[in-house]
């Protein structure tokens, strides 16, 4: 499959709603939708292919001890950006729209909206305005930064629950 699907992108795979496509110049994978969506919109369900008790940079956590790897597996193309325009929301076990998206654009989410820790901290280049730079897990964020993000509800009681014990010392 070396047809084009947009310039600088050579087309993986195709999942009716989807693309897997992967970049010319850094062969990076990213999954692209093929029709435009309304903010809240469910993109696609989701399942637990596997559960483990540690993370990998495959996984997302669903508890303390709970990290699982997606069914449909093309969605772990999903790239991370700091202005994402999708979220995993492992409590209904959907891929939600977090804002118009329009045809034929990749879709990002922001790793940390779904990691307390990674398993594997790097550093960002989205080039968006507010870049957070190093990404490490929702653990490391700072108060403004947690207001810009919507987070798992797992993700979001380790925050509550950090921010408690934080205000008892």
């Amino acid at each position: 499959m070396d047809s084009l699907t947009t310039p600088g992108y050579r087309l993986i795979s195709d999942h009716d709603t989807a693309q897997v496509r992967q970049n010319i110049s850094n062969d990076q994978n990213a999954l692209f939708t093929m029709r435009a969506y309304q903010a809240g919109d469910a993109i696609a369900d989701f399942s637990a292919g596997t559960i483990s008790s540690t993370p990998t940079y495959l996984t997302v956590q669903i508890s303390e001890e709970k990290h699982i790897t997606l069914q449909p597996d093309f969605l772990q193309y999903i790239n991370h950006s700091c202005e994402p325009n999708v979220f995993f929301d492992t409590t209904l076990m959907k891929l939600v729209a977090l804002k118009y998206i329009p045809e034929n654009t990749e879709l990002t989410f922001f790793y940390p909206s779904t990691e307390w820790k990674m398993d594997q901290p790097f550093h960002c280049y989205c080039g968006n305005e507010g870049c957070l730079g190093q990404i490490r897990g929702a653990a490391y964020l700072n108060t403004e930064s947690i207001k810009h993000y919507r987070f798992t509800d797992f993700i979001q009681q380790q925050i509550n629950k950090h921010a408690d014990k934080q205000e008892r010392a």
